[in-house]
């Protein structure tokens, strides 16, 4: 419990951001209009793609022999970037199925 303590400590400027930006996406996400939501996904899937190359360069820079933050954090990276990308083309799919003819 002490060195979760001192790890929260060390790094409490990091996670003040974190926590601040998590509210402050939750905020302008609720904002945005219906229409623009399918734009804003497809630039959505652009950053989540260099989300994953990041998780995985973190993961190959990560000691593997023990579990590190470092590992933790590149293998939720690249899983939560992946299902973000998926599941915006998916949506994005969905929502030009829309504009198409009829036949």
């Amino acid at each position: 419990m002490e060195q979760a303590f001192e790890f929260f400590y060390a790094n409490k400027d990091a996670i003040f951001i974190i926590v601040l930006s998590v509210f402050l996406g939750i905020e302008v996400i609720s904002n945005v209009p219906s229409v623009l939501h399918t734009p804003l996904m497809s630039g959505a899937n652009a950053i989540s793609g260099v989300i994953i190359i990041g998780g995985i360069i973190l993961v190959g820079h990560a000691d593997v022999s023990k579990v590190s933050v470092n590992l933790i954090l590149g293998i939720l990276a690249v899983l939560f970037g992946t299902l973000n990308v998926v599941g915006g083309f998916v949506v994005t799919d969905r929502m030009l199925e829309m504009f198409k003819k009829k036949k």
